[in-house]
């Protein structure tokens, strides 16, 4: 099976098309970055842009610096709406099977190329996501876990890894005991509670973990998980940039 697959009814294109990432949200430019904590990569959910996640940071790690990325395509219909075009990382709002893989592969390396031509080697990042963003965050580490620190899943999910070459670097990532945030509501409807249970059992078997499920959160974020999620951080040592 190949990385491209077939044509999306969703979003135009085929799971799997290659994609180039464009925009991006910076917290500091290069001449103010705070280069002794490690740099945060975030990424947004189907329809969003790259503010909103954005603004979780004041509330999770506001004296480091930042990057949002924009996804690279337009949700269909959604160019004249109230608040402008929403974007997606997939050809789906939550693809499933091999196109999950295609698409989660062509979008992690897209956000991993992006990464190698504008952040430098030497800093530390950690990623970032919701929804669609979490399962990056979690993707980025089964593509290049050596270039990323730790991440962040808030609300994503997993691909199966059923096309060959879609997680390459899943053989070597347990080995690594990356520290890895999950986070998800009980009463999200969005994603499946069983595809949570999958992804934990996973990260569970190649990560360094910590999970949290909410009770009555649906699909989103709240001041219960950004406290969790700032507790996980100091316990991992982020704001100071050590290990």
């Amino acid at each position: 099976m190949g990385l491209i697959g077939r044509e999306s009814t969703a979003v135009p294109g085929r799971f799997g098309d290659p994609l180039t990432v464009e925009h991006a949200l910076y917290s500091r430019r290069h001449a103010a970055a705070n280069v002794g904590r490690p740099l945060f990569l975030l990424m947004h959910g189907w329809g969003s842009n790259e503010e909103d996640v954005a603004d979780l940071m004041r509330y999770v790690a506001p004296y480091n610096d930042s990057i949002s990325l924009r996804a690279p395509m337009v949700v269909p219909g959604s160019e004249k709406g109230m608040f402008g075009p929403g974007y997606t990382w997939f050809h789906d709002m939550r693809p499933e099977q091999e196109d999950l893989d295609r698409d989660g592969y062509a979008a992690a390396r897209a956000i991993d190329d992006w990464v190698g031509e504008h952040v430098p080697a030497e800093r530390q990042i950690v990623v970032m996501g919701f929804s669609q963003g979490g399962m990056l965050a979690v993707h980025l580490l089964r593509v290049n876990p050596e270039r990323y620190r730790a991440a962040i899943c808030l609300s994503g999910f997993l691909a199966p890894g059923l096309v060959k070459g879609t997680a390459p670097a899943d053989d070597r990532l347990a080995a690594m005991e990356k520290p890895v945030f999950f986070g998800f509501g009980s009463d999200d409807t969005t994603v499946p509670k069983y595809e949570f249970r999958a992804l934990a059992a996973w990260l569970d078997e190649h990560v360094w973990l910590r999970t949290y499920e909410y009770d009555h959160l649906d699909h989103s974020v709240d001041i219960r998980e950004l406290g969790d999620l700032r507790q996980w951080l100091a316990d991992i040592d982020v704001s100071s940039g050590l290990m």
